[in-house]
């Protein structure tokens, strides 16, 4: 530090102009950041000095970037893991909050102006603005709502559509109209036809719920069944009817509707209902929706309706995406319609080879046993057949793989391009019994060669799309078993996940890449998600936790390890963030009409999706690090 000069108090408003510009200073109060800025200091560091670097005692001082870059590394000097922070960046914020020494070593990467906070200060600080506590303890949150905002925004200025992302507490409007179950047939139509309602809830008791009756009910349960209208609405009625409580999200009543093929969700808190939200409420200005689509997949009787409505759950996506449908929602939506069109192909090839589901599991691999699809997944898939009786799996095998081969095309058709790895049900490598799956997983796990490494990373995903589950279930109850009690395997497997590096060092803000076919940019699949999906696997490996979504698995292994909630939250979220860049990475690409890939130029992001993006790959580098002490590499 080569000067310092106390903060004059005629320039706390040109400081909080300033501060204003980056997060979380933005959202906090006048009064708060006139408590800010009163106490900062100004510190200047020439190119090259260390600001910080570990010690014995917690650091005296927050540091927000004025302006210049300030690098931070490990105390090994691995430059390559090292992060870049930029103008309006805090640090060291862990180290203050928990009262400890910092562990890595800050350097000004050029000449740099620093705001200084004392220690005393910052606690107070943290204790009188909820914004700026927030953003400390939860800082990838925080910017991510944030991120997520501003996406809306722009979403809400290019289109009237509503996001599914409100609360349903939100959806409701007028109070819905209820009869109780009791009540004559005609009556209850009468009450539908003066208030111009498409349904009407029919309740028991306490206004409990009991069923629904709707417009499309009236056709087939009384006109055509001939009831009498004396009847009670209760011998027409739908009962038991899908429910969600108010503080669901709408994109949970739209999942709701495509898993049970139903146009309405009702909303009830406590068993009573408050409101009813339908499809039109979720999507009333889509050209075609989720029930929509899941009802013309289930019932397509030919290959080429199925390429069209491939195209249209693509097109949902995209539009879904639009509207700042967050990365998670996003991607179980495309999953669950993705696996409905799989699962359609499958049975309009089956019907046609006159073959039996029963007996083989078709098992969904990689991205997809993860459903954790993107606008760019391939497939991977694989089929697991009981063991046959007389012992001859080939036999087996050349009645299963001709009609692989036809669903592996079928789909590639459908826009999941072919494997280039051949990792499909159509390869006879990958079309076993389930006895021949525990070998090979037996085989990979004893051996921790690097192609069994390799085959772990893609085949340990895998989970049931279509025939007999049981199958698949057998398998990953043995796998669990088999893996967990191999610390060697999952040694190997920790050392090859840690060759993964996120991409942190200062090259405009992160590591890019040299490859001659997409120079200057970050491999987000790679060196991004990947990061989390092999740290999760090896965890879940190791913990026996059966789930195959990597956030699944991250949160219910920190269960089992008695890990804080806020920790594993923190890491899916900021799996979730790079997740959502690659999807809208994907998403600008289609709509220039070019091939979707993974490769972000970081000269592209925005200031804010630069600086959550470092935070993902730092938060990403603390989830190895963990993975790095508990086998000891």
């Amino acid at each position: 530090m080569t000067s310092t000069s106390n903060m004059a108090l005629s320039l706390i408003d040109a400081t909080i102009d300033r501060l204003t510009r980056h997060a979380p200073f933005d959202g906090m109060e006048r009064a708060d950041l006139q408590f800010l800025a009163a106490r900062l200091k100004i510190a200047y560091f020439s190119s090259g000095t260390v600001i910080l670097e570990p010690a014995p005692d917690a650091p005296d001082f927050l540091y927000i970037i004025k302006q210049g870059a300030v690098l931070t590394e490990g105390v090994s000097g691995d430059s390559g893991s090292a992060l870049g922070l930029h103008e309006g960046e805090c640090f060291p914020i862990g180290a203050l909050l928990s009262s400890r020494a910092v562990t890595s070593v800050y350097r000004a990467s050029q000449d740099t102006f620093c705001y200084l906070l004392t220690r005393a200060a910052f606690n107070e600080l943290v204790q009188r603005s909820p914004i700026f506590q927030s953003f400390c303890t939860q800082r990838i949150a925080h910017m991510l709502q944030n991120a997520l905002t501003s996406v809306q925004a722009d979403a809400v200025l290019q289109s009237s559509q509503a996001p599914l992302t409100r609360r349903l507490a939100q959806a409701v409007g007028e109070a819905p109209f209820t009869c109780d179950e009791s009540t004559p047939i005609r009556a209850a139509l009468e009450l539908m036809y003066r208030e111009g309602a498409g349904s009407i809830l029919v309740t028991r008791g306490e206004a409990q719920l009991a069923g629904i009756f709707t417009l499309r009910d009236l056709l087939g349960r009384v006109t055509l069944a001939g009831a009498p209208l004396s009847a009670p609405i209760a011998s027409v009625m739908t009962p038991d009817p899908i429910t969600l409580p108010p503080e669901a999200f709408a994109f949970e009543a739209a999942l709701a509707m495509t898993r049970h093929g139903i146009h309405r969700v009702v909303i009830a808190d406590g068993g009573k209902p408050i409101g009813v939200v339908s499809e039109k409420d979720l999507f009333s200005l889509q050209r075609i929706g989720l029930t929509e689509i899941s009802l013309a997949v289930r019932t397509a009787a030919t290959l080429p309706i199925l390429v069209s409505l491939a195209g249209d759950i693509r097109g949902l996506a995209r539009n879904l995406l639009a509207q700042g449908v967050s990365a998670a929602h996003l991607t179980q939506i495309l999953s669950m319609l993705n696996d409905l069109l799989s699962q359609r192909v499958i049975e309009l090839e089956l019907q046609a080879a006159g073959l039996d589901v029963s007996c083989f599991c078709w098992i969904a691999l990689g991205s997809e046993g993860r459903r954790e699809h993107t606008l760019a997944s391939d497939q991977d898939n694989g089929i697991i057949f009981a063991d046959p009786a007389e012992g001859d799996e080939d036999a087996m095998r050349d009645q299963l793989v001709p009609v692989a081969r036809r669903i592996n095309e079928a789909l590639a058709q459908c826009g999941f391009p072919l494997c280039r790895g051949e990792v499909m049900a159509s390869n006879r490598k990958w079309c076993l019994s389930l006895a021949e799956w525990k070998a090979a997983f037996q085989q990979w796990i004893l051996q921790g060669d690097p192609e069994s490494l390799l085959n772990a990373t893609i085949f340990f995903d895998f989970r049931p799309l279509h025939g007999d589950a049981r199958l698949a279930e057998a398998l990953r109850a043995w796998l669990n078993q088999a893996a967990a009690d191999n610390d060697r395997f999952l040694y190997q497997m920790a050392g090859n996940a840690l060759t993964n590096r996120p991409p942190l060092a200062i090259v405009r803000d992160s590591a890019v890449s040299q490859n001659a076919e997409h120079p200057g940019t970050i491999d987000l699949k790679v060196n991004g998600a990947g990061v989390f999906v092999e740290t999760a696997r090896i965890f879940a490996l190791a913990h026996g936790v059966s789930h195959t979504s990597t956030a699944d698995r991250l949160r219910q292994t920190a269960l089992r390890r008695n890990s804080p909630t806020a920790e594993s939250e923190a890491w899916v979220e900021a799996f979730q963030f790079v997740q959502l860049m690659r999807l809208r990475h994907q998403q600008r690409q289609l709509a220039r009409n070019a091939a979707p890939d993974n490769h972000v130029d970081p000269d592209t992001l925005n200031p804010l999706d630069r600086r959550i993006l470092k935070e993902s790959l730092r938060l990403a580098k603390t989830l190895q690090n963990r993975l790095a002490l508990d086998y000891r590499l």
